[in-house]
């Protein structure tokens, strides 16, 4: 059973079937999510307490007109893995609010990348991660992408969805003439 610090496995479950959902999805055919484009083919390697780590193969559909993986597509998959890490520890994805990525090295069509995202900090409702992506058979680094997440809606609240639409409304008076 799982302790007070220590998230119930069934979030980080849910971790691996998020990206490996998206990573079936994401097969470029219109009725699917622009999200889930840069993971397909996506093998989830560890979705475990505050980590995931992925492998891809560089598809044709994400690389440039030079064979490079473009930078577009690494931005989103480092995202995506951000969030699957955040979700192992916390069950729900964030949403960004600052994001920073670096790029080292390309990555060629065919080439075989790992993304490693780990939750590195909690401040508050606040959480940072970043996402390490490294060609699998040299160990080059391609990118580093680090963010800071947050719930999107206040955490633990009864009805969150209720609450903000109440807050938004004006107060209209009801005074008599």
């Amino acid at each position: 059973m799982a302790g007070p610090s220590e998230p119930p496995a069934w979030m980080a479950a849910a971790a691996r079937r998020w990206l490996e959902d998206a990573g079936a999805k994401g097969d470029g055919t219109a009725d699917r999510a622009f999200n889930a484009l840069p993971l397909s083919g996506v093998r989830v390697e560890i979705a475990e307490r505050g980590r995931a780590l992925c492998t891809l193969r560089v598809p044709a559909h994400l690389t440039d007109e030079e064979g490079n993986w473009h930078a577009g597509a690494i931005a989103v998959a480092t995202d995506d893995v951000c969030a699957a890490a955040i979700m192992s520890v916390e069950g729900m994805i964030k949403v960004s609010v600052h994001y920073d990525i670096s790029y080292f090295a390309p990555a060629k069509l065919h080439e075989e990348v790992e993304m490693d995202g780990r939750v590195v900090e909690h401040k508050g409702r606040m959480t940072a991660v970043t996402v390490e992506i490294r060609k699998e058979e040299s160990g080059q680094l391609v990118a580093i992408g680090r963010q800071w997440m947050t719930a999107s809606r206040p955490k633990g609240s009864q009805d969150a969805a209720g609450l903000w639409k109440t807050a938004s409304r004006p107060k209209v008076s009801q005074s008599k003439i």
